[in-house]
């Protein structure tokens, strides 16, 4: 299981820092090839250069009152989150169409609807594994 993993391309999970302004200050970000890669696919679905659509990340998170003390690890959140709702045909595979243009509210109530039936379906399996043990 793991070769599939570990025989990737190194420089997949090469730290990468990038230097950009985000609401005027200059700042630098470190992160991963690969979600460098992920987050520039993002931001062309918008027409936004990747700068761009870190700083709009930026500002949005904090307009929502999230902490942007380990930013990096956010942006590895939204890279984590947009594969995986792409996988859930959430978010159309064709580049075409842009985030901005998809139903947020509508996606993010689907998600909130799978997850608790997924900890549903695994509540019986978590008893019956504490019952055996």
């Amino acid at each position: 299981m793991c070769r599939l993993f570990i025989g990737a391309q190194p420089d997949l999970w090469e730290p990468q820092t990038r230097s950009m302004r985000i609401d005027g200050v200059s700042t630098s970000v470190r992160l991963e090839r690969f979600f460098w890669t992920v987050l520039e696919e993002v931001g062309r679905r918008d027409g936004l250069s990747l700068s761009q659509l870190v700083a709009r990340l930026a500002r949005e998170c904090a307009e929502a009152g999230h902490d942007p003390a380990n930013f990096a690890s956010f942006l590895r959140v939204c890279c984590g989150r947009y594969q995986a709702l792409q996988l859930a045909g959430e978010i159309p595979a064709q580049p075409d169409v842009a985030i901005a243009s998809l139903d947020a509210d509508g996606i993010l109530a689907r998600e909130r609807r799978r997850h608790a039936a997924g900890r549903r379906a695994a509540r019986p399996q978590a008893a019956s594994l504490s019952a055996t043990s």
